[in-house]
């Protein structure tokens, strides 16, 4: 299997885990969406001009929780996807959490805070960033509060939720993420950077 990513993407790390994690060797192919050709073979693979994009045969699939939960299915025996429709469910709920909430308020900051100068030379714009501090502390509060009586997303171990929701925070540093006053999530994130699938996936800056 090939993986088109990028190590600074949260949205190809959320794969890279799952495959570290699942013991899954991947080809990685590095994709620079700086440079026009990387992105004109990109298009080629992913209409939406984006990574990661996994090449299996001839299955080319895009979207990184549908790809997450390609690799865990390939895996008869692993336990990081519950088999339980419940369980199962409960994980698929915490993943499109992260896609349609989360994800997107850690984005608006961190394009403002780090990618926008380097891409457009432009400083960050203080109403954007207020508008994603809000949408990220909404956010952050539900996660927050989900935590306060749990070690782990879902169930009592780490599954496919923890990956999915953590990548983005990946930023957390370089962005300055507005998430003190969350010490339950900042608890349980502080789990998912021990394991090693966390580790073994962190760039270098």
């Amino acid at each position: 299997m090939q993986l088109y990513h990028n190590p600074l993407s949260s949205n190809a790390r959320r794969v890279t885990m799952t495959a570290a994690h699942l013991g899954i060797r991947l080809d990685s192919i590095e994709v620079n969406l700086m440079r026009e050709d990387d992105r004109r073979r990109l298009e080629e693979l992913n209409p939406n001009v984006k990574v990661p994009v996994l090449v299996d045969g001839e299955l080319v699939l895009w979207e990184s929780c549908a790809i997450m939960h390609y690799l865990a299915d390939s895996k008869p025996d692993q336990s990081l996807y519950p088999r339980g429709l419940v369980p199962r469910t409960c994980v698929n709920r915490w993943m499109f959490w992260a896609c349609q909430h989360f994800s997107p308020a850690i984005g608006v900051i961190v394009w403002e805070q780090v990618w926008k100068k380097l891409v457009e030379g432009d400083a960050p714009d203080p109403r954007e960033l207020a508008r994603g501090t809000a949408d990220l502390k909404r956010a952050a509060a539900v996660l927050d509060k989900h935590l306060s009586e749990r070690e782990w997303l879902v169930g009592g171990c780490v599954t496919l939720a923890e990956y999915a929701v953590a990548a983005p925070l990946m930023y957390m540093e370089q962005a300055s993420l507005p998430l003190d006053d969350t010490p339950h999530l900042l608890a349980w994130f502080a789990r998912v950077r021990e394991l090693p699938a966390w580790r073994h996936t962190t760039p270098v800056w």
